[in-house]
């Protein structure tokens, strides 16, 4: 298709068209601006996991906390929950647990967000096309009655015309439906795989807390030690020296 023909198809489609061709940028650019996003999440999120579970499982719960404050992982956030609440609970583990799945299901709708453009637009650009092809063919019926009443001769062969310039619409909005969608699917299996294993570092990183939590209080508490025995010949020497006196 030439430039010509493109433009000529532009005019003819009219507003419809430009509103489907606006779409399927808009579409582009959710999917790019995802891409970045989601860039190396998942690889970053899991060395991020590995590195915190070591500390915990040495106890350096202040290592720990470092590590995860100095990534800007979107595990990171859900970690951070956790110490805030357990520091909070001074090592009770007290809601820890719910505090981690609060912030992975924010942490998941941060993940999801403009998502919902890309299914708006792959539902509703077919009608959208639909509708263009339909005033299409009524404004091609309207010329044909037009010409007739000026004294033309009609014919079929502008009506065929005027509707084969109609279907471009739908054809492009079925176009666009299919790019939205097909980015949609895309991330929502990716994020989908992505919040389980959120999911599982979260339900780990708690499991450690309560872990360390129950390890501190079955330590056993120091014990004064018993007092030397070396003094009790002085206090008897002492008392003996008295009783000479």
């Amino acid at each position: 298709m030439s430039l010509s023909d493109l433009l000529h198809y532009l005019r003819i489609g009219g507003f419809t068209l430009a509103l489907l061709l606006f779409s399927s940028v808009v579409a582009t650019v959710v999917a790019i601006e995802r891409l970045i996003a989601l860039w190396g999440v998942r690889e970053r999120s899991r060395s991020l996991g590995d590195t915190v579970h070591k500390h915990l499982l040495r106890g350096d719960l202040t290592a720990a906390r470092t590590a995860t404050e100095r990534s800007n992982t979107p595990v990171a956030d859900i970690f951070l929950a956790g110490f805030e609440r357990y520091e909070r609970t001074r090592g009770a583990c007290d809601g820890v647990e719910a505090a981690v799945e609060r912030e992975r299901a924010q942490v998941g709708l941060r993940l999801r967000r403009n998502l919902w453009l890309l299914a708006t637009i792959g539902s509703l650009t077919p009608f959208v096309g639909l509708f263009g092809t339909v005033a299409g063919i009524m404004r091609s019926f309207k010329d044909l009655g037009l010409d007739v009443q000026s004294g033309g001769t009609g014919g079929t062969s502008a009506v065929m015309i005027g509707i084969s310039e109609a279907l471009v619409a739908t054809a492009v909005g079925i176009l666009v439906a299919v790019q939205a969608m097909a980015f949609y699917n895309y991330f929502q299996a990716r994020l989908s795989r992505l919040l389980v294993e959120l999911r599982l570092m979260g339900d780990e990183f708690a499991e450690l807390l309560r872990e360390r939590t129950l390890a501190s209080a079955q330590a056993p508490s120091p014990t004064v030690a018993p007092a030397s025995s070396e003094a009790r010949p002085l206090t008897e020497a002492s008392g003996a020296t008295h009783g000479d006196g």
